[in-house]
């Protein structure tokens, strides 16, 4: 049945184009309406999230005899700047960390975004409209119950 709407929507298709080549007509011919599929708006979300642009990445180094790594980057959205950990993410385990920025390995409490989501892989943490990219040069992970650093990652430019 599925085989059979499959080649009925080709034939369609397939007599519209016949039909426009042969009445001369310069404008292409018209598709019958089809609705999205998941695969679809998925693909649609997908060219969306492709359309963020990196504006500076680093890599985690451990601190404070913790282990922290992977990459970081942050992206200019539609909707303003986010911090995207990769895949590779990983932080060896501590109580209470955090996810910041600053600079000059200065961890200040104002520059605290969020609680750390997973301890492992990719997560992303929006940037408040108060905190400019070009502001800071780090991104923290941060210890609070001791007030230690567990990783930092320095940003360049892209």
């Amino acid at each position: 049945m599925l085989n059979k709407k499959i080649f009925m929507l080709l034939g369609a298709t397939a007599l519209s184009f016949t039909a426009v080549a042969c009445s001369g007509s310069n404008s292409a011919p018209t598709a019958p309406a089809v609705s999205e599929t998941s695969a679809e708006k998925t693909a649609s979300s997908a060219t969306e999230y492709a359309t963020n642009k990196a504006i500076s990445s680093g890599t985690f180094d451990g601190r404070s005899d913790h282990i922290t790594t992977g990459k970081v980057t942050v992206e200019k959205t539609a909707s303003g700047y986010q911090l995207v950990f990769a895949n590779d993410f990983s932080l060896d385990g501590a109580p209470d960390p955090i996810v910041a920025v600053g600079n000059g390995e200065t961890y200040l409490a104002s520059n605290k975004l969020s609680v750390l989501k997973n301890k492992t892989g990719a997560q992303t943490y929006s940037l408040p409209a108060n905190i400019k990219p070009g502001e800071f040069t780090e991104v923290f992970v941060w210890c609070e119950k001791f007030n230690v650093p567990l990783g930092v990652a320095k940003l360049s430019a892209r």
